[in-house]
């Protein structure tokens, strides 16, 4: 029994090792022949000698794409030299083309709690009536936000030329009111120079409680 069942192993083990023999040569003649061409290795170029020191040693300056300021062209030499008379002396301006903003430090303008258009209108309307009526009660920051337009009507006034008529009739909303004023402005504010309005402060307003006061023409 032993014997038999050996000679059946031996068997299928032969049938196995033919069989796989068989398909892998019938798989190899199946697919295509393609011809065999050399590989050739990779081949590497150095630059020359002279083109790499003088690469190497000298690299080009990147400059920033927009950009402008100072640069020290030689801060040590320029400094202790005796034509130095100042720190700007020893600097450089550096502009490609582009532009750069500071910081708007001490700029504040009232903003009143408006966007610039409607500043502006408001502005120009409180300046129409003050020159109106002579005295009007605002807020204590829009009274200080007009004065200096008052002032500059008053002053446009006082050159009488056509251009700064012109210049007043673009900014106060009544014609008669500009006539007036150039007509007017010469016997009154003729020996003035400056400081043509008044701020009087008074009670706050009832309701929110807001700074008011009184400005008018002196």
């Amino acid at each position: 029994m032993m014997m038999v069942m050996a000679c059946a192993a031996s068997a299928t083990t032969s049938s196995i090792t033919t069989t796989t023999s068989w398909s892998m040569a019938s798989l190899r003649s199946s697919l295509p022949s393609f011809p065999s061409t050399p590989r050739t290795p990779p081949s590497f170029r150095f630059p020359a000698a002279a083109s790499f020191r003088s690469s190497s040693s000298h690299p080009k300056p990147k400059v920033l794409p927009s950009f402008t300021g100072l640069s020290p062209e030689n801060p040590l030499l320029s400094i202790a030299s005796p034509d130095c008379t100042s720190f700007e002396h020893s600097f450089t301006i550096i502009d490609n083309g582009g532009r750069f903003y500071a910081m708007r430090h001490g700029r504040r303008v009232p903003k009143l709690n408006r966007p610039p258009d409607q500043r502006r209108a408001l502005l120009r309307g409180l300046t129409t009536q003050l020159l109106k009526h002579g005295r009007i009660k605002t807020t204590r920051a829009r009274a200080s936000a007009m004065r200096k337009y008052v002032d500059k009507m008053i002053t446009l006034a006082k050159d009488g030329s056509l251009h700064k008529r012109r210049q007043a009739l673009g900014f106060i909303y009544e014609k008669q009111i500009v006539h007036a004023l150039f007509a007017e402005v010469q016997d009154r504010y003729g020996e003035r120079n400056g400081g043509y309005t008044r701020i009087i402060r008074t009670l706050p307003r009832r309701g929110d409680n807001a700074p008011m006061a009184y400005i008018e023409l002196v």
